[in-house]
């Protein structure tokens, strides 16, 4: 198993086209499937003990390419902010 001060992280702009996009760090998977999050990034993300985090996922060709996680306190504006247009609904911030 490897201990948190094996875990070395790095600040590297993502090569492509995404500007909002950036490797932050790099991250092991143990046996039993845990990683530790740098405490760097949980600071800069504001992630605290306790908080919860969905973990989505992005398909490509039927296999999945990239993993996300994203703070359950915003997943819900965020949700209404992608499909409210969709289903006529007002974006989060607009009254109704």
């Amino acid at each position: 198993m490897t201990s948190q001060k094996e875990v070395k992280t790095s600040a590297a702009p993502l090569q492509t086209d995404l500007g909002c996009c950036r490797v932050e760090s790099i991250v092991s998977v143990d046996e039993r499937g845990q990683m530790v999050l740098p405490k760097e990034i949980r600071e800069k993300a504001g992630i605290g003990p306790g908080d919860k985090l969905a973990v989505v996922s992005i398909q490509q060709g039927g296999q999945v390419c990239c993993v996300c996680l994203v703070k359950t306190k915003g997943l819900n504006d965020m949700v209404r902010g992608l499909l409210g247009p969709l289903m006529g609904q007002a974006s989060p911030g607009k009254s109704e």
